[in-house]
């Protein structure tokens, strides 16, 4: 084979277009170099390209990494702040909720911060409506502690068992710093209190006695509404409406008999043989008269234990010395062991008693009016 071939054989193997334009002269060894200088750039070319996208993406990666760590660590004080802001967590708000308040109230530095060291302390389940005193700037974790339910701002009022209403009115009054006209036109407005039918329109006998937490901003009516269901719940609890028709009683009557027996008893253990002898007067033949003081005093505004004999002869529907049957309604707000005598007598013929030593709230009873003379003799003994 010719030189000549040779060369044609050779350029055949490359690029067809440049090998129609080499000269017949060139040599095996040009076509050669040129090849290898042809190869050198096609290598640089992506390895620039490499460079500059390894760049865009080590920048991206440099400003995704900061808004990563933004999303993961959100902004947050530190500390405990300062100042005070009030804030309240409302019925059926979630942690979530609580978190965009606490934000916008300037008291952490994000939601997120707060969701995150809510969520990290196992609490997000756990806010309890109410008001709560707390800072500005504080930590996302220093406002979940002051949080807990123990902080609340609340208004503590204890109501005794036995109280008349108009004193339990007052005793909220002074407990709340509230005006007592606003607790009185609320006892007032019974459309609003939730009271059972049987109340008969009135809420003496129905402001169940019991400490209550109330929140500083609850008004005389949704205190009293309180009260009311906290009746409303011993009285299902206990199945009064049920236990006074078994008795032969309505709802209001066995109401009127607790409140009775709460104003009569010194001791609990007592109160089941006081309901007893109301019922046995109650049901007496001939008819028995109640002969109650405590009803009494109550229809005269008045707080003796044992009446005078101007008194005696009172025209108050109250007076069950002068009227037979039961008063027109409770007068006293009765607590559950009162409500579960009226339910619960105990067996037995009594129709006295007599607290024979006022000092210790001693009561004993008695069936015959001699047996009854008797034990008022003690009690005068007793100073009584």
């Amino acid at each position: 084979m010719s030189d000549l071939d040779m060369d044609f054989l050779l350029g055949a193997e490359d690029d067809e277009g440049r090998t129609r334009g080499r000269s017949r002269g060139s040599s095996k060894r040009g076509g050669r170099r040129r090849r290898r200088r042809r190869n050198r750039g096609g290598f640089l070319a992506p390895l620039l390209a490499f460079i500059v996208l390894a760049g865009i993406i080590g920048g991206g990666g440099y400003y995704g990494y900061l808004w990563l760590s933004d999303a993961l660590v959100p902004d947050d004080y530190a500390g405990q702040g300062s100042g005070e802001v009030l804030v309240e967590i409302k019925d059926g708000q979630t942690a979530s909720d609580v978190a965009v308040e606490l934000e916008r109230q300037g008291v952490v530095a994000s939601a997120r911060a707060f969701t995150n060291a809510i969520g990290n302390a196992g609490k997000s389940a756990s806010l309890h409506p109410g008001q709560y005193k707390l800072r500005k700037g504080m930590s996302a974790a220093f406002a979940v502690a002051l949080l807990d339910s123990g902080n609340r701002m609340i208004v503590k009022a204890t109501i005794e068992e036995g109280r008349r209403l108009s004193d339990t009115l007052t005793l909220l009054a002074k407990k709340t710093g509230k005006p007592e006209k606003d607790f009185i036109a609320a006892s007032k407005d019974i459309g609003e209190l939730g009271l059972p039918s049987y109340a008969k329109g009135k809420l003496e006998g129905y402001a169940f006695p019991a400490t209550y937490d109330f929140q500083p901003k609850m008004t005389a009516t949704e205190m009293l509404t309180a009260m009311v269901e906290r009746f409303n719940e011993t009285a299902e609890k206990v199945g009064l409406e049920d236990g006074a028709k078994s008795l032969g009683r309505s709802p209001q009557e066995l109401v009127t008999i607790a409140s009775i027996v709460q104003a009569e008893a010194g001791r609990y253990e007592d109160m089941p043989k006081i309901a007893r002898v109301i019922y046995n007067r109650l049901e007496h033949k001939p008819p028995m008269k109640l002969k109650m003081d405590s009803t009494l005093m109550y229809g005269l505004n008045d707080y003796r234990t044992s009446a005078t004999n101007a008194q005696l002869l009172s025209n108050t529907k109250y007076n069950s010395y002068k009227y037979f049957g039961l008063p027109p309604g409770p007068i006293s707000n009765p607590g559950d062991h009162a409500i579960e005598a009226a339910l619960n007598p105990e067996k037995g013929d009594w129709l006295f008693f007599v607290a024979t030593d006022p000092k210790s709230n001693v009561t004993k009873f008695a069936t015959t009016e001699a047996e009854f003379q008797v034990l008022l003799n003690e009690l005068r003994k007793n100073g009584g």
